[in-house]
């Protein structure tokens, strides 16, 4: 059993909802990044979701994007991304860790490279978020083979049609996308996510993240409702740029913004 099965199989067992926040890689030192890391799971992060830098994050907003220019300003690549992985794992061999980027950086070190040092590492999956099921039969082949969960996006728009496509092609969970455009932007409907989770899980028995939207406890509190993980990341990125030029101080700061949304999902679970 990988290491997200195991997490979202525990969690089940203890009626939790996950919490998994999201940062970029090296944004806004790389040196701050594994400490930040360490700091949100003491915090109660259940998953971790590491974005690698890239020029042209499109399904982002501008607080990601931002955060992808001040890592690149750093160099930071994917070999380097990988390496902040390795040196997570020293301390902690039981938190999974989701890559989340872009497919460029991936073809640009070659699949089976990836794969192979990913699986060295401690990765446990990875998002891409321009490669659909439909392109990624040799992608889905490698990442398999090394032992690497693959997980697509679902989106308010997608069809019943390809939800059964990316059901069947989906390992570790399905991450929903609550809102249409990109991170940071709108307010998410929980109405219209219950209704799209009823959709899914009648077409996987896999768990349902969803991300986009959420910024604060109240609207964490809200999609563990319907959800099995709720996903941050414009909120904590958004809090990294305000303290960027003081990055000793973010990896308290980032774990008092996740033990916020924690406690205020954990007050929702004990009442469901």
């Amino acid at each position: 059993m990988s290491r997200i099965s195991h997490c979202f199989e525990k969690l089940k067992t203890d009626g939790q909802t996950a919490l998994i926040p999201y940062i970029t890689a090296g944004d806004p030192e790389p040196w701050v990044t594994v400490p930040i890391l360490h700091a949100m799971v003491d915090a109660g992060a259940n998953l971790l979701e590491l974005g690698i830098p890239f020029s042209d994050p499109m399904s982002d907003g501008p607080v990601i994007q931002k955060a992808c220019e001040r890592a690149l300003k750093n160099d930071v690549s994917l070999k380097h991304v990988l390496d902040m992985v390795r040196q997570f794992r020293e301390k902690d061999k039981i938190t999974p860790i989701v890559l989340m980027g872009y497919a460029n950086p991936l073809e640009a070190m070659g699949y089976e490279a990836f794969a192979k040092r990913a699986e060295e590492v401690g990765v446990d999956g990875i998002l891409t978020v321009d490669m659909p099921p439909e392109e990624s039969e040799q992608f889905l082949t490698i990442m398999d083979a090394h032992n690497i969960d693959t997980i697509f996006l679902v989106a308010p728009t997608t069809s019943p049609e390809r939800m059964e496509k990316i059901a069947q092609s989906a390992k570790g969970f399905i991450y929903y996308v609550s809102i249409k455009g990109v991170t940071g932007s709108a307010s998410l409907d929980i109405s219209e996510v219950s209704e799209k989770m009823t959709q899914l899980r009648q077409r996987t028995s896999l768990p349902l993240g969803v991300g986009f939207g959420i910024r604060d406890g109240k609207s964490a509190a809200a999609v563990s409702e319907v959800a099995d993980a709720v996903v941050v990341g414009s909120t904590l990125v958004g809090r990294i740029a305000e303290h960027a030029n003081n990055p000793e101080i973010l990896p308290e700061a980032l774990a008092g913004l996740v033990a916020e949304m924690r406690h205020a999902i954990n007050a929702r679970d004990m009442a469901k």
